[in-house]
């Protein structure tokens, strides 16, 4: 599966229609609601970065990097850099040309006041530099509505502009601006700097995957010979530095380092055609299975499309032409399967105007690029073997010996017919505990790790359309295995024969038996590896079966929540805190000694909000600064803690703005020291982020604390309930043996606490009261009831939807730890060996 959590709704079950809230009988004027940009991007988030788990939190960061890379495309940028920093913010910046800062006369009429283009670009969706040809070529983006979309859906967004000389900043706050545009420092520079929080009201998880954003940033690094892009961390220092100036050739080397290749050279094409531009690497490897991707304006087609149709009909074409007229071919000729076995090739293709086709719009649609790649394909591959006779031959073998293995396929394909044919009532396996409802629609089959987990799930399943596959052991890797001895494979002929729908060319969707093929195994290392085997084997050998939709992964709870008789399951971690703070919040009452007196949904609002900076201020406190100390520089004006830090030799300022830390620089004639570096964290004690005493003469640079930010927008939210920061700080109190704050639950359950960040902690405890929490390890810990509820039940379970690319990882996981070669696979371990939690030794 794929470092990003997916959606937990993958799979939905239908509302029954007594659940349905039934519409309003008279429809009038009043039932019709017209939502502004902002509105309907919070309201609807889903419409714009597909959803608001994992999934969707990386999709904000990809569209900041887009605009990025589109300004490297066009020639304009060379370096990007991506911050993680600790707070969970994320800062993107480039060095192409900043978006402009003027003012726009067309928004300025249409909004009857000054509104810059910056402003513009944040805060209007359609309203971008990618319509025309003019300022893009080709993009990667979604055309004037990604970075805005990113502004509405972040808590808080700032955007700082280098060009024509100075910089120029504008600060969002749930994409609403806080000021105008704000004219900064003289500067040299040139570029886009963009720093973003992704609001926690609209996303289930905000916590970025370091492995998911390092790959594909690498993955824009090789698309984009040339343009260095930095990627870093701060919440484990964990960073990837890429810069590849042979682009798409290094990356057909690093998808081969765990292979052994067949010619050492990469074979590379590339051409430009009305507006099209193509680029294309090859190499073969001693590998059984084909590796192809394929990008366009940078955005991996998992599908394809024409320009992989134009290259595989090329490829095709090409080398059977050459096998002919070299007398290669005597009893066999291959065919284009049999001449992609062993082939790794990235396709990168750059079209003006692309059409996506497809469910998941990752299927490019355009009919003239498929002739255009085709017919420059065709032409430089049969120039590269006229002149390198010993690759070309080498390669046209490959295919030979892949077409005497196919042979040998359909030979065990034949015998696996006749043995259905044979058995009689579908050829079905001994094994399968078949479902009793003949209806595909609703029927449904899980694969279950082991004889006995498979007894348990026999016992706990809906027999009407629920059937049961015990696998025993591990099924063959059906990546380093030729198909033939993948269909000897007992295990694998009993999922073929239960499926019914075929495999690789021959699968017909509309023969399966069943619409959800359900992977149910342990969440131990057994169960990871036979999960992954049977991930690569559909990706493999079912790919249409994954392209549809039909190939779910069960994901058993993580909590079993028992109250008297009732007992019901939560899944994550997060979900559980969310619980117990849900129930603790019932008839809860915060009792201040000062009178103050909050309940409802104000307790409400004031407990999540401080859920939400739970993070931001542990963040800062690692650096050294406390909060109880940076209370004391709180503007009582703004109610705002100052987030940058600017140090001059050994001295220390604070400022709320960069206008404020400007105007300090120009009034004292000093300028920031981009060679400067601040102190390692925690070096100098309670105040952190100390400079290093002065040399020649004293350095000058700032720091940004963008933990400060969420902590400010949360200020104001804590404001509108009736505390401030004061109450988040433990006070030394003499005379008064009165509690200063209290939790009240009821007439007699009173809990004291010293400071507000204590309330989270006790609201959560005294929801937990009356509950008992078992917390699972895994499907071998459950008993056919349990099972039934967690994970077979419709009503309770979770089903994972495996995806193209969640598949597609899996394949390429497999190719590193399985290949021949020991180096990459011992870097992979070395790595990740501190992220291990479960371990057979």
């Amino acid at each position: 599966m794929s470092d990003v959590p997916p959606s937990e709704s993958a799979s939905p079950e239908p509302t029954p229609p007594s659940s349905r809230i039934a519409a309003n009988a008279e429809y009038t004027s009043k039932d019709l609601q017209h939502l502004s940009d902002l509105e309907h991007v919070r309201e609807r988030p889903g419409m714009y970065i597909g959803d608001t788990t994992g999934r969707g939190l990386h999709h904000l960061v990809y569209e900041v990097v887009d605009n990025s890379i589109d300004e490297a495309m066009a020639e304009f940028a060379t370096a990007v850099s991506v911050t993680v920093h600790s707070d969970g913010s994320v800062t993107v910046e480039d060095d192409g040309r900043g978006i402009p800062v003027t003012i726009h006369e067309q928004l300025s009429e249409e909004m009857d006041r000054e509104v810059t283009t910056l402003e513009g670009v944040m805060t209007v969706l359609k309203f971008g530099g990618k319509f025309q040809k003019g300022a893009y070529q080709t993009s990667g983006g979604l055309h004037g509505v990604g970075v805005t979309v990113v502004n509405f859906l972040s808590q808080w967004c700032e955007v700082e502009v280098s060009r024509d000389g100075w910089t120029w900043t504008q600060v969002y706050e749930r994409g609403i601006p806080q000021g105008p545009v704000t004219k900064g420092h003289a500067t040299k520079k040139k570029g886009t700097k963009t720093t973003f929080k992704a609001d926690g009201q609209i996303f289930s998880t905000t916590k970025y995957s370091f492995d998911t954003l390092y790959k594909r940033l690498q993955e824009l690094a090789f698309l984009n010979s040339g343009v260095h892009i930095k990627f870093l961390d701060e919440r484990n220092g964990e960073s990837g530095d890429f810069k590849y100036e042979r682009g798409i050739l290094e990356f057909v080397e690093h998808l081969n380092r765990a292979s052994d290749v067949l010619h050492s050279d990469v074979i590379h094409m590339q051409g430009s055609r009305d507006g099209v531009e193509y680029e294309i690497a090859l190499q073969y490897n001693t590998d059984f299975t084909e590796t192809v991707q394929s990008y366009v304006n940078n955005i991996h087609t998992i599908e394809g499309g024409t320009h992989v149709s134009g290259f595989r009909s090329a490829l095709t074409r090409t080398l059977n032409n050459y096998g002919k007229k070299e007398n290669l071919f005597k009893a066999t000729t291959p065919t284009g399967d049999d001449f992609r076995e062993g082939l790794t090739a990235v396709i990168s293709v750059r079209v003006p105007h692309p059409q996506f086709e497809g469910q998941t719009k990752t299927k490019l649609g355009n009919g003239e690029v498929e002739g255009i790649v085709s017919g420059g394909v065709g032409e430089q591959l049969t120039k590269y073997m006229e002149e390198n006779p010993r690759v070309a031959k080498t390669i046209v073998r490959k295919g030979l010996l892949a077409a005497e293995a196919r042979e040998a396929a359909r030979k065990a394909k034949d015998m696996l017919r006749k043995r259905k044919d044979a058995l009689g009532g579908g050829g079905l396996p001994g094994k399968l505990r078949d479902c009793i409802s003949k209806k595909m629609e609703e029927c449904e089959v899980y694969l279950v790790e082991g004889d006995s987990a498979g007894g348990s799930a026999e016992g706990g399943r809906m027999r009407e359309y629920q059937a049961i596959l015990p696998l025993r052991g591990k099924i063959i890797n059906a990546y380093k295995s030729r198909e033939d001895k993948v269909l000897a494979n007992e295990e694998v002929q009993s999922m073929i024969q239960a499926i019914g729908t075929g495999i690789g060319a021959d699968q017909d969707l509309t023969r399966r038996r069943y619409n959800k093929i359900i992977i149910m195994t342990d969440a131990d290392v057994d169960g990871s590896h036979i999960r992954t085997l049977l991930l690569c084997f559909f990706y493999r050998q079912m790919y249409q079966l994954v392209a549809g939709g039909h190939v779910y992964v069960a994901q058993p709870p993580l909590f079993r929540v028992s109250r008297g008789k009732e007992r019901y399951y939560i899944q994550t971690e997060e979900e559980m805190k969310a619980q117990l703070l849900e129930r603790g919040l019932a008839d809860s009452v915060f009792e201040a000694e000062d009178g103050r007196r909050i309940e409802g949904e104000q307790m409400e609002k004031l407990c999540t909000t401080l859920a939400g900076i739970e993070d931001a201020i542990t963040a800062m406190e690692r650096r050294g600064i406390s909060l109880k100390a940076h209370a004391l520089r709180l503007d009582p004006e703004t109610n705002r803690l100052p987030p940058f830090h600017l140090f001059v030799g050994a001295e220390d300022h604070w400022f709320q703005s960069h206008e404020k830390v400007e105007e300090y620089l120009s009034a004292n004639n000093l300028s920031l020291d981009s060679e400067a570096e601040p102190a390692a964290e925690g070096e100098e004690g309670a105040e952190g982020d100390k400079a290093p005493e002065e040399a020649a003469g004293p350095s000058v640079y700032l720091i940004e604390l963008h933990e400060v930010r969420t902590i400010n927008s949360a200020l104001k939210d804590l404001q509108q309930v009736g505390v401030g920061i004061d109450d988040l700080i433990p006070q030394e109190r003499t005379g008064s043996t009165a509690p200063r704050f209290e939790l009240v639950r009821g007439d007699d359950n009173r809990r004291s606490l010293e400071d507000l960040r204590e309330l989270l902690p006790q609201v959560r405890a005294a929801g937990e009261k009356g509950l008992q929490l078992t917390r699972f390890k895994g499907l071998g810990e459950m008993n056919a009831e349990e099972l039934r509820e967690t994970t077979l039940d419709p009503s309770n379970r979770t089903l994972v939807q495996v995806n193209l690319a969640d598949a597609g990882a899996a394949d390429e996981m497999f190719r590193l730890l399985m290949g021949d070669k020991v180096e990459p696979r011992r870097e992979f371990i070395e790595k990740h060996a501190l992220d291990v939690r479960n371990l057979d030794v």
